[in-house]
C-alpha cells in the first residue's frame, strides 16, 4: 500500500470519476486506473463501482474512505512536523543540565520557550564526566560544564564566572565581625595568601578535577604549596560543623544554592577566583534547535551565541556549601 494509492482513491471519490481525478492530480487516467486496481487486489476488495456512468464507491470503499483520509491527514503532518523540525521550531533538545546559583536555567528555558514555543527540552542530571561522554555520542546535543577550560573533541562556550568562597571559623581573624550567612559576599574579599596559616580541607581531585587544579594551581601562584594536607574533606555539612566546631580549617566552594546555616561558621568571597559555566556542544555548525538554545543564551548572558572560544578560567574544581562537584 502506498500513500499515492491512497489519495488517488480519495480524488476519484472526491471527483466522481477516473477522468476528473486525473486531471485534478495533473496525472494520465490510466496511471490512476491502474494504481487503485492494484490497491483493490492488494486487499481484496473493489472499491469503487465501475458499471455505472457514474463510478461510485462501494460499500466496502465508503467504509475505507474515512480511514484513506486519515492516514493521509497523518502523512501530511508528519511532513509538517518534519519541516518545523529542520526550521528548530519543534522538536526535541537534549540538554545536560548542572547545578547553579539563582534561576539561571529558569530563565534560559524561558527565554527558549519565547523563541520556539514548540520546542520540548528534556534535562537529563549526571556527573560531568558522564554528561560530556553524552554529548560526543550524540545522546545530548548540549551539556552545561562547570571548570574546564577545553575538553578533548567538543567545544566550550563559556557563559557564567561564579565566584570562590571561603568557609571559616567565625572567630578567626579574617572573618569579620560575624557569619554572613545571608549575605557571603559582605566584606572584602580575601586573598589565598591571608589563609596560608589555616589548613586547607579540599575534596580529592577525583571528584571534580577542574575545581580541584583550579584551587591548587592558585595556591602555587600565591606560592602556597603545602608540605602536609590538611583535615579530610568528607561530606559538606560535616566539613562545615568541624570548621565551626574545635577543628580550625577552611574549605573553597562555589555557590550553587542557599548557604546552609552552620554555627560558628563564616564565608568570605575570595579575590581573583571564579569558576567558569561552559555549554559543552560538538563541532561544526549547530542543529536548528541548538541555535534557538544559543540565541536564548545569549539573551539571557548578553554574549554572542556564535563565539566558540573556550576561555582558561585558570584551573579547574572540587566540592562546597554550594558544591565541590560540577
Amino acid at each position: 500500500m502506498e500513500l499515492r494509492q491512497l489519495g488517488y482513491v480519495v480524488a476519484v471519490a472526491d471527483e466522481g470519476g477516473f477522468g476528473r481525478a486525473a486531471e485534478r492530480l495533473n496525472i494520465v487516467q490510466s496511471a490512476v486506473s491502474q494504481q487503485v486496481q492494484r490497491l483493490e487486489r492488494e486487499l481484496g476488495l473493489a472499491l469503487f463501482d465501475r458499471s455505472a456512468r457514474q463510478v461510485r464507491l462501494t460499500a466496502a470503499g465508503e467504509r475505507l474512505l474515512p480511514e484513506a483520509r486519515a492516514v493521509l491527514a497523518a502523512a501530511e503532518r508528519t511532513r509538517r512536523v518534519a519541516a518545523e523540525i529542520v526550521d528548530g521550531v519543534d522538536g526535541v533538545l537534549r540538554l545536560g543540565a548542572v547545578h547553579g546559583p539563582g534561576d539561571r536555567l529558569y530563565r534560559v528555558l524561558a527565554a527558549l520557550a519565547g523563541l520556539a514555543p514548540r520546542l520540548r527540552v528534556r534535562l537529563s542530571r549526571a556527573a560531568p564526566a558522564q554528561r560530556l561522554a553524552q554529548v560526543r555520542s550524540g545522546v545530548l546535543d548540549a551539556a552545561f560544564i562547570r571548570g574546564p577550560a577545553t575538553v578533548p573533541g567538543l567545544e566550550l562556550i563559556p557563559l557564567w564566572n561564579d565566584p570562590l568562597y571561603a568557609a571559616l571559623p567565625a572567630d578567626h581573624p579574617l572573618a569579620g565581625p560575624a557569619p554572613a550567612l545571608d549575605a557571603p559576599s559582605a566584606g572584602a574579599p580575601l586573598r589565598l595568601e591571608q589563609l596560608a596559616g589555616l589548613p586547607l580541607r579540599l575534596a580529592p581531585r577525583a571528584g571534580n578535577p577542574p575545581f580541584h587544579d583550579l584551587v591548587t594551581g592558585a595556591m602555587r601562584a600565591a606560592g602556597l604549596v603545602p608540605t602536609a594536607p590538611g583535615p579530610a574533606f568528607t561530606t559538606l555539612r560535616e566539613t562545615l560543623t568541624e570548621i565551626g566546631g574545635d577543628l580550625p580549617s577552611w574549605t573553597v566552594f562555589y555557590r550553587v544554592c542557599d548557604l546552609p546555616p552552620i554555627p560558628r561558621v563564616s564565608y568570605r568571597p575570595l579575590a581573583d577566583l571564579s569558576l567558569v559555566t561552559s555549554l559543552a556542544v560538538r563541532g561544526g555548525p549547530p542543529a536548528p534547535a541548538l541555535r534557538h538554545l544559543l540565541q536564548a543564551l545569549s539573551d539571557v548572558t548578553g554574549r554572542q551565541p556564535g563565539v566558540r572560544a573556550a576561555q582558561p578560567p585558570s584551573a579547574g574544581g572540587a566540592p562546597a556549601p554550594a558544591e565541590q562537584r560540577g
